[in-house]
């Protein structure tokens, strides 16, 4: 039996993940850790807060001290660190919590492991992190584990940091770790100031789809659930020391994803598709907007074995219904 902490758990990610993997394993016991910003919900994990195997604290991981307490009163085995800042409009205009939060609290974490965790031996720490730390690519070419650090925003840039504080925490004081940087998520619990819930929640609302430029930004979009089996595939045989790029082989242009919306959207509720596309409104771009985004996964793929189940179509329509059945029980 294992002791699984996982920081961020009433986030988007971090509740789709503790959703599949409390039930599955009841010989773990699962900490979740969440300081409840802004953008958690305690709703999102209403189905498994009953569980025995499943707790959760009020932590803000910035303060070392608290982190400590936790420590001591759970003594973990394994850390998935999902807790982070991850809203690049607001590290553009508030960049000070995303360097508390994304590189301060990994610094805790990781500092707390070191402290406590002797021997390293049956331990893991997890960090989940994002493409974003790559910087940005032309029209052609993919981001490799290899790729060198380009980061283009304050969000992204604390992100690159606590990668870097991850590995140099494995390499120093040789604490088991091992890293994802995935690509974008999209699916259900997410909070509406991404692109795809605020443009179905718009939609749906008769307001306007704000889009930046012309929508030529492209990016590759990877279904929630994908990436938490993802996770959990690299916890449970990943290489440790090694980091692994998750894609989910699916490169959209934002103008196209919001179309696509607009078109479930109008099936869905049997309405003519321009009632939703003339809400299209193109805005100015964002300072620092990265063009184009690829994840190539074929690390994950060849030595974990790990593939995408959802295509794009497939996991924006199981999106779309998440979000109106949602709307209809008043839990968004």
């Amino acid at each position: 039996m294992a002791c699984i902490i996982v920081t961020g758990g009433l986030g988007f990610i971090g509740s789709n993940f503790l959703n599949i993997f409390v039930p599955l394993n009841s010989n773990h016991q699962f900490i979740n850790l969440d300081k409840v910003t802004y953008a958690a919900n305690p709703h999102n994990l209403r189905s498994i807060e009953h569980l025995p195997n499943y707790s959760f604290e009020v932590v803000d991981i910035a303060s070392y001290d608290r982190v400590i307490q936790i420590f001591q009163e759970y003594d973990p085995d394994i850390i998935i660190h999902f807790a982070a800042e991850s809203h690049v409009d607001r590290s553009i205009h508030g960049p000070a919590e995303f360097i508390k939060s994304n590189i301060i609290g990994t610094f805790n974490l990781l500092e707390a492991c070191r402290t406590y965790w002797d021997p390293y031996y049956g331990k893991h720490f997890h960090h989940v992190s994002t493409d974003e730390v790559y910087g940005s690519l032309g029209t052609t070419g993919m981001f490799s584990e290899s790729s060198p650090y380009n980061p283009s925003s304050p969000y992204s840039a604390s992100k690159a940091s606590s990668d870097h504080l991850v590995r140099a925490y494995f390499h120093t004081y040789g604490i088991p770790i091992t890293i994802t940087n995935c690509s974008n998520n999209y699916g259900p619990y997410q909070f509406p100031e991404k692109l795809i819930p605020l443009m179905i929640l718009n939609a749906i609302r008769g307001k306007k789809l704000p889009v930046y430029g012309v929508g030529s930004n492209v990016r590759d979009w990877l279904y929630v659930e994908d990436h938490c089996r993802a996770i959990w595939s690299v916890i449970e045989k990943g290489r440790i020391g090694e980091t692994y790029n998750v894609g989910g082989n699916n490169e959209w242009k934002n103008i196209d994803i919001v179309n696509l919306i607009c078109d479930i959207l109008a099936e869905e509720l049997n309405q003519p598709p321009q009632e939703f596309k003339k809400l299209v409104t193109f805005v100015e771009d964002r300072p620092g907007h990265d063009f184009r985004y690829a994840i190539d996964s074929t690390k994950i793929q060849d030595e974990i074995g790990w593939k995408p189940k959802e295509t794009f179509e497939t996991g924006l329509r199981k999106t779309v219904r998440w979000y109106l059945e949602n709307m209809k029980e008043g839990t968004l």
